[in-house]
């Protein structure tokens, strides 16, 4: 068998942000205070999506609605638009039960989540993949 025509893809996502939130933040508490609660925030989100990995390789699926909401409330709260978008596009194959496009969206979710929390890509790999 040869190798020489099989080419891997991978998709580079155009991530869609809107600064408005994250400036009504900095308007309404000052600098320091904005900071300290949008760093808590991401860290949160951070968290959230890493634990929705765990779910999804655990095959653990009752919960994963309820968190998948929930990480698309926190993503439209610091004015990420692509990774609330795509967490509802998630929720939405979960409640309509097609695995296949499940898993196409989900795979679509980390790519997201990847171009929207980690500078450094290495430390988003160990936590959700």
């Amino acid at each position: 068998m040869q190798a020489d025509n099989v080419v891997s893809l991978r998709p580079i996502e155009r991530v869609r942000q809107d600064g408005e939130p994250i400036a009504t933040i900095y308007r309404n508490l000052g600098t320091d205070s904005a900071e300290q609660v949008v760093t808590r925030a991401l860290g949160e989100l951070a968290l959230t999506m890493a634990g929705l990995a765990h779910q999804v390789r655990a095959h653990e699926l009752a919960d994963l609605t309820r968190q998948l909401r929930r990480l698309q409330r926190m993503a439209e709260n610091l004015g990420m638009v692509s990774l609330g978008l795509v967490a509802c596009d998630v929720r939405n194959c979960l409640d309509q039960g097609d695995s296949t496009a499940f898993a196409a969206v989900w795979a679509r979710l980390i790519r997201i989540a990847e171009r929207s929390l980690a500078s450094d890509k290495d430390l988003l790999d160990q936590s959700l993949i």
